[in-house]
């Protein structure tokens, strides 16, 4: 079916029943169009006109663009997929398939027994058909939200990841769009995480490192939370642990943006129980990928410094009257290249470290992943060039929409900035934050409060 319609199957815009209230807590396997609500009537809508629609238009034009996106929606990884095997094998064992006096007692845990395990390893985190149609209709709001960059002339620089879920939402994209390049693969600036050693070994590869996590995982929320699953599945509550139980709460969110149906996964679970395993989820984006440790979003510095790098050069090209080398970049990485870039420019940042025994406090947090890198999410610079400008200062203006909606920057609160006012007020990263230096293994041993 046309995935712009309704009422095809492969369209992911019909009613959503059941699992609707724990829609908001999927974090970073929340649906885009969850986010961005007007979607789910029109795919292709540019939503609201506050929502970020091009500065002044006839006063200050686009001269270039550079949008970092994560890939559309993918199938659950092979880990997450073995686990749940592990999950649907107990209830199996638990609730026999030829039925007893326990079916009619224990509904929930008969429907899950009964339940059609579809998911196979070698999905793997592949792109699936509905994270296509995402990147396709991505790239034509973005045509449409920025005509005079985006045109069937000019030639666009891709660059993505090398994971197939990447290259494959940079070609979904490309599909939406009259005329592109092949993709470049670049995971020195996709997957920076993976080459920063310090990173890696301190924090991606220590346990010590997740130790909140750890400790809410064996915390009395969780423990409530598993005692009830356990309950309403009626199997031994010591046969299950925070991992079994995240990862049946990530299935109702798999079958939500793959099949949109309302699993009867999610049928387990009470609103109050997705607000816990959302943070459980935000807890360890925060350690690992957020503000927790400080190597987490210095490692980005060098993808900040690269789209800063192109708007500079467009600058220059600009003030030469020259036509701009590479007025579009479209790059295509993971909720692990944009999460940590968006942190070290300083959003979404809390006064109070999220901790395993601040859940109360945190409830009205702003660092809450679904919200900042759901599938399809999107971090993009727009560089333009102001006619009859009162100052040189005020001749290039930026703005920087998340998720296709206008950030404030966090120095002036305002969604609007002079181009050098930018450059100014990261000038630390910009001079100061050098990718080999920040990633060096330090030689003695460092605590954790140093990272």
């Amino acid at each position: 079916g046309d995935p712009n319609k309704t009422g095809c199957q492969t369209c992911p815009y019909i009613v959503v029943i059941h699992g609707s209230a724990l829609i908001p807590y999927f974090g970073t396997k929340t649906r885009y169009e969850d986010l961005n609500s007007y979607l789910q009537e029109d795919p292709l809508s540019l939503g609201p006109p506050e929502a970020g629609l091009p500065l002044r238009p006839g006063t200050c034009i686009p001269l270039q663009l550079s949008a970092l996106m994560r890939h559309g929606t993918r199938y659950p990884t092979r880990g997450q997929i073995g686990k749940l095997e592990q999950l649907h094998q107990l209830l199996q064992t638990v609730h026999p398939l030829q039925g007893g006096p326990a079916a009619a007692v224990c509904p929930a845990g008969r429907s899950l027994a009964r339940w059609d395990m579809w998911y196979r390893p070698d999905m793997d985190g592949k792109l699936t058909l509905q994270g296509r149609h995402e990147m396709v209709r991505l790239a034509r709001r973005l045509a449409a939200r920025f005509p005079s960059l985006i045109t069937p002339q000019r030639r666009y620089a891709f660059i993505t990841s090398s994971k197939p879920r990447c290259v494959n939402s940079s070609l979904a994209f490309r599909d939406g769009l009259v005329r592109a390049e092949e993709p470049e693969v670049n995971d020195s600036l996709m997957r920076f995480f993976e080459n920063c050693q310090k990173f890696v070994t301190l924090v991606e590869d220590n346990e010590r490192a997740m130790y909140q996590v750890g400790d809410f995982k064996q915390g009395p929320l969780m423990k409530k939370v598993i005692e009830k699953v356990a309950s309403t599945m009626c199997v031994p509550a010591s046969s299950l642990n925070a991992d079994l139980v995240q990862v049946a709460f990530f299935t109702c969110s798999y079958e939500l943006a793959i099949k949109n149906i309302s699993s009867p996964w999610c049928l387990i679970f009470s609103e109050d129980d997705g607000k816990v395993l959302e943070y459980l989820n935000d807890l360890k984006q925060y350690w690992k990928r957020g503000y927790g440790y400080h190597i987490n979003s210095r490692s980005s510095c060098s993808l900040f410094q690269d789209i800063v790098k192109h708007m500079d050069k467009a600058v220059a090209e600009s003030k030469s009257s020259v036509p701009i080398s590479s007025p579009v970049t479209l790059q295509f990485g993971h909720a692990e290249t944009l999460q940590p870039l968006i942190v070290l420019m300083g959003y979404f940042k809390d006064k109070l470290h999220l901790t395993a025994e601040n859940y109360d406090k945190q409830m009205h947090r702003k660092f809450r992943t679904g919200r900042i890198v759901p599938y399809a999410s999107n971090l993009m610079f727009v560089l333009y060039h102001c006619d009859h400008a009162e100052t040189p200062e005020d001749e290039y203006q930026v703005q920087i929409l998340l998720n296709e909606k206008l950030l404030q920057f966090p120095y002036s609160n305002k969604t609007v900035s002079r181009y050098t006012d930018l450059k100014n007020h990261y000038k630390d990263i910009l001079q100061n934050c050098h990718f080999s230096a920040e990633c060096e293994l330090p030689k003695n041993n460092t605590s954790l409060d140093e990272l």
